[in-house]
């Protein structure tokens, strides 16, 4: 049990320095470590909230908070993340959706680490129910496994040309944040006992400390760009060896 803090603690800094959760890498890993899967997502879930809170602080004394960005995408995620993850699902589709999850996301963070190499940043005007759609979706099958989403909707805005670089990394901050929050809300409502919960209480220590140091680099030393990259191939790694469990 000593090989997996170090690695929840090597993906807290990670994750956090790009200001997002790590929920998609906790859940592969949980699941590689053959934990119980139906309490993986409230696991990576907690996780996520313990290592989001410290980065949507600073973020939002940043004075980078746009609520007009924010707001549509939260309307859509709130109530889909929390009935997504009232759904009971099997072991085996929860492995196949969470591998196209890492791979889907792992890809979308290769382009926007692109992304971030132009300095040139003119927005578009997105219409506030494609907004609310996004988040729909997004907040549906965050819930159903276990994640945050932000994976999913920082490159996605970035793409779409949504707001500013500061403005969408905390916006995806606090949209994980919110999201997983509703997300244990929906796990909890299932006919599942969480007794041995506590017994993971080293993963959410080192997530704790891994967190802090995550936006400490990302404040002072690395280039967004290169920790996006560092991430991406992390995610994507994670999704190969989630692949070739499903087709031993």
């Amino acid at each position: 049990m000593i090989i997996l803090p170090i690695l929840f603690f090597v993906t807290a800094i990670l994750y956090s320095s790009v200001g997002f959760g790590g929920g998609s890498t906790y859940l592969a890993l949980l699941l590689i470590w053959e934990i119980p899967y139906y309490i993986l997502p409230v696991i990576a879930l907690g996780c996520n909230i313990i290592v989001v809170s410290g980065n949507s602080i600073n973020y939002i004394k940043s004075g980078n908070l746009n609520f007009k960005l924010l707001i549509p995408y939260l309307i859509g995620s709130i109530p889909f993340a929390f009935y997504g993850a009232s759904i009971q699902i099997s072991k085996n589709v929860f492995e196949i959706i969470l591998f196209f999850i890492l791979t889907i996301a792992g890809t979308m963070l290769l382009i926007e680490s692109r992304s971030l190499i132009n300095k040139e940043f003119k927005l578009n005007k997105i219409p506030k129910i494609l907004s609310v759609l996004i988040g729909s979706i997004i907040g549906f099958f965050s819930g159903l496994v276990g994640i945050g989403g932000g994976i999913f909707l920082s490159p996605i805005l970035f793409l779409i040309k949504a707001g500013y670089p500061k403005q969408i990394a905390t916006s995806a901050s606090l949209f994980i944040l919110i999201n997983s929050i509703f997300g244990v809300a929906g796990q909890i409502t299932k006919d599942i006992v969480f007794d041995k919960f506590l017994d993971f209480w080293p993963l959410f220590l080192t997530v704790l400390i891994g967190g802090q140091i995550g936006n400490f680099l990302n404040i002072k030393f690395l280039s967004n760009k290169i920790l996006a990259l560092i991430t991406s191939l992390l995610v994507l790694f994670v999704a190969t060896r989630i692949g070739l469990r499903l087709m031993s």
